[in-house]
């Protein structure tokens, strides 16, 4: 056995041969930007006028507080000049702010009669109040959203502001799930009592949906012929395949023999932790194996620990990486990791950890109570509380 880190290194050292594609910006949203998105012009653009109310030069306001009003300046027009520096202008919100004027009075300050202004206002007001300044957010030629992140719809705002109709994404991988074992049945159908529902693979759909990805699903028996007449359909079709059981020493654990009858080559078998001891990952051709020991913790907790990694690379994504504090003390004495499933907290500003007390990796009602784990390391024996551990969401 290896332990994780040198597991995930050796599976961070291969890369998904992901497409690139253009978008209208509206169908982009959950993507990966392939390009930076560059401002085109200064933001804002102009002086822009923050407040409802009257534009005057601030200096104007130590020797008078009445001031004739002269026009008024709109959202959208062109940009009026304010003449007389004893007068002022009316504005609206989002306005260019007048020429020979530098501050905005709002109207709640303001009694207007006669077409004149009486400011009502206690203290000074300095140049620029209310005013949001030309390329204060952002120069022309700045990069708004790097190559990399992920598209949102208030990005998708930021991109048709600078007149960005069509984007470069980075395309998913093209994934298929495989189950495999003779216990299982379709969640539509009702098991006899030696059959279970096939519940890690809509696992596994949906939390490879939750990354953006639409993965197909087979399911296929424990029969060592039927294992290499289907997986020769699918080696090398997908771009990453997806296991969920038979990585074992069972007696009817054919698939690591078969993926390597079929060409795979197989990099991972075993890691120094717990869940998910058996794991294994392979290349075979174009495509890559994964291989997550059947019991759901192991499945999802590898999923997340070895596959999300490798994505987020391969989309040129920043690494997440986080930490949560123990709300109470473990004890572990396995020379390996243990990977604690765990519910979270914000107490005092801090993220807590609450271990999820369950009966093993094979425990599906706990596995959906945990927002997710954190891995302790193999180098000790007792794991403290209030004490910071990388920690995993499950919905991130």
């Amino acid at each position: 056995m290896i332990s994780v880190k040198a597991a995930k290194d050796l599976i961070l050292s291969h890369s998904l041969n992901l497409e690139v594609a253009t978008l209208p910006i509206t169908e982009a949203a959950g993507h990966i930007l392939a390009q930076n998105v560059l401002a085109d012009r200064d933001s804002p653009p102009f002086n822009r006028v923050t407040m409802d109310g009257v534009a005057l030069q601030a200096d104007r306001l130590n020797s008078q507080q009445s001031f004739k009003i002269a026009g008024i300046q709109a959202a959208g027009q062109a940009q009026l000049s304010l003449d007389q520096p004893d007068q002022c202008l009316e504005v609206m919100t989002g306005a260019v702010l007048p020429k020979n004027t530098d501050c905005i009075i709002p109207y709640e300050w303001i009694k207007i009669e006669n077409q004149t202004a009486t400011i009502q206002i206690e203290g000074e007001v300095e140049p620029n109040h209310n005013v949001h300044l030309k390329g204060s957010d952002a120069k022309q030629g700045d990069i708004l959203i790097a190559k990399g992140e992920k598209i949102t719809p208030g990005t998708v705002g930021v991109m048709a502001a600078v007149g960005i109709s069509r984007v470069e994404v980075v395309l998913p991988p093209t994934v298929v799930v495989c189950a495999t074992g003779d216990e299982l049945i379709p969640i539509e159908e009702t098991p006899l009592p030696h059959q279970i529902r096939n519940s890690n693979s809509p696992m596994l759909v949906a939390a490879l949906h939750a990354l953006g990805i639409k993965a197909d699903s087979i399911h296929i028996p424990d029969e060592k012929e039927a294992l290499k007449k289907e997986l020769a359909k699918v080696l090398g079709k997908y771009q990453v395949l997806m296991f969920s059981g038979a990585v074992s020493k069972g007696k009817f654990d054919y698939l690591p023999e078969v993926l390597e009858d079929l060409g795979m080559v197989k990099k991972v078998h075993g890691v120094a932790q717990k869940p998910g001891k058996p794991f294994m990952f392979g290349q075979g051709g174009d495509s890559l194996v994964f291989g997550f020991p059947g019991n759901p913790a192991s499945t999802l907790i590898c999923f997340h620990t070895y596959f999300k990694p490798l994505l987020q690379q391969s989309l040129g994504m920043k690494p997440s990486f986080a930490t949560a504090k123990l709300t109470s003390g473990l004890s572990f004495k396995k020379p390996m990791t243990l990977h604690q499933l765990v519910t979270l907290s914000v107490v005092e500003g801090e993220l807590l950890a609450t271990p999820v007390q369950h009966s093993g990796s094979g425990d599906l009602i706990h596995l959906g109570i945990a927002d997710g784990f954190i891995s302790l390391p193999e180098t000790g024996d007792t794991y403290g509380a209030k004490e910071a551990y990388p920690l995993v969401y499950f919905h991130q």
